[in-house]
C-alpha cells in the first residue's frame, strides 16, 4: 500500500477570511507542512511552500504579493518529505506570474538530450529505408543496441528467458527476451522492446504495444500487461 501524501486540503478561500476567520483557520493549518496556491480572480498568480501555512499566508497579504491575489488554496501533508521536489514540480508546471524563480530538482535526470539523440537515430533509420541504405540501417541498430543501458525487461525475467512475437503487415515476428532482460532479434540486441519493434517497423513505435507473450497456452497478450 503506498503512502499518503495529502492529509487535508481547503480550496478557494477568500483572502478576507485570514483576518475574519483567522481564530479558525489558524486551528487547521498553524504550524503545519503544506503546499499553498494564491489566485487573482481564480487565475493561479502564485505557488509556495511552508512549514506554517497561517504565517505564510498572513505574511502575504503584506509584503510583495499585497493586493494581487484574493483566494487561496492550501494543501496539508503528513511531513516535509517531498515538499521541495513538490513546489519545483507545480513551479514547472504552471509557471505563476508571481514566482520569480523556476522549480529545480536536485537529482533528478533531464533525458531531453537523450530524447533528441534517439528520435535522430530513428530518422536515420527512415531515412536510409527510403533509399535502400539496409547496411546503414544495421549499423545504426547494433549502435542502439550497445549503448549500454540496463535492458528494461530484465524485471520481468524470472527463471529463465521467454519469447515474444509481433504481427505487422501479415507476416509474423518472433524475438526471444534473454535471462538478462537483452532482446535478440535477426542477430540484433536490443535493450528495449521498443527499440526492436522500430527495427520491424523501421520507424520510431511501442514496443510494449507491438509485441506479445504467452501468458498461459494458447493465449497471447502484449507485453504491456506485464507493467500491471
Amino acid at each position: 500500500m503506498s503512502s499518503q501524501l495529502v492529509c487535508q486540503y481547503l480550496e478557494g478561500i477568500s483572502s478576507e477570511a485570514l483576518e475574519k476567520y483567522q481564530h479558525l483557520i489558524k486551528g487547521y493549518i498553524k504550524r503545519r507542512y503544506g503546499i499553498y496556491a494564491l489566485y487573482k480572480r481564480d487565475k493561479l498568480y502564485y505557488v509556495g511552500l511552508a512549514s506554517n501555512l497561517r504565517n505564510r499566508l498572513k505574511h502575504h497579504l503584506k509584503d510583495r504579493h499585497s493586493n494581487k491575489w484574493d483566494r487561496f488554496s492550501v494543501y496539508l501533508v503528513l511531513n516535509d518529505e517531498h515538499m521541495k521536489e513538490l513546489e519545483s514540480l507545480f513551479l514547472r508546471i504552471f509557471m505563476p506570474k508571481g514566482n520569480k524563480q523556476k522549480g529545480k530538482f536536485r537529482r533528478a535526470e533531464n533525458i531531453k538530450k537523450r530524447f533528441r539523440k534517439d528520435v535522430s537515430q530513428y530518422q536515420k533509420i527512415e531515412l536510409n529505408d527510403v533509399f535502400g541504405d539496409s547496411e546503414k540501417t544495421r549499423n545504426i541498430q547494433t549502435e542502439i543496441a550497445s549503448q549500454g543501458r540496463i535492458p528494461i525487461m530484465k524485471k520481468y525475467v524470472k527463471r529463465r528467458g521467454f519469447r515474444i512475437r509481433m504481427d505487422y503487415k501479415g507476416k509474423r515476428y518472433t524475438a526471444k527476451i534473454k535471462r538478462n532482460g537483452q532482446i535478440r532479434f535477426k542477430g540484433a540486441t536490443f535493450n528495449s522492446p521498443s527499440l526492436a519493434a522500430a527495427s520491424v517497423l523501421k520507424r520510431a513505435a511501442n514496443g510494449w504495444y507491438w509485441w506479445k507473450y504467452q501468458r498461459s497456452p494458447g493465449e497471447w497478450v502484449r507485453i504491456d500487461e506485464m507493467r500491471g
